[in-house]
């Protein structure tokens, strides 16, 4: 005689969420163990003031000759190359800086003048004015008395 197994599609679907949850749980920690922020790569600070937006973009030993900036409407493109470790003699024991290649596309809140940019690369971290479009600055209304 054969015994009949009953298939539980329930409790199939929970076993194969909490493996997947535990899975995806893993991604975000350190090899300590301890959690770790997902990285989007150079961490960026937009602000604003009455005549520009400012970025600024941490970039730890990147050359100003290994950036490029653009400016295209109102997204600011930041690319660039980080050098590879450079001691071939050494060993790894942790590596959580990445290298090669980057790139970071920063939606502005809205258009800049392209001609005024400027950027500043000082202790590691990359400073971008950009001057709002004459057409999104505020302008202060005179009123009059009629």
């Amino acid at each position: 005689m054969m015994l009949a197994n009953r298939w539980f599609p329930v409790s199939t679907f929970g076993d194969l969420q909490r493996e997947v949850d535990r899975l995806f749980g893993t991604f975000g920690k350190c090899g300590n163990g301890r959690e770790s922020r997902p990285s989007v790569y150079p961490a960026v600070n937009v602000w604003e003031d009455g005549e520009s937006f400012f970025v600024e973009a941490e970039i730890p030993g990147v050359k100003m000759e290994d950036l490029d900036v653009q400016v295209v409407g109102d997204e600011l493109t930041i690319r660039g190359q980080r050098p590879a470790f450079a001691d071939e003699n050494g060993t790894f024991h942790r590596q959580e800086r990445s290298v090669g290649e980057f790139a970071r596309v920063v939606a502005l809140p809205a258009g800049v003048n392209p001609e005024g940019v400027q950027a500043v690369l000082r202790d590691g971290v990359l400073t971008i004015t950009l001057p709002k479009a004459e057409a999104v600055k505020a302008r202060k209304i005179n009123i009059t008395n009629q």
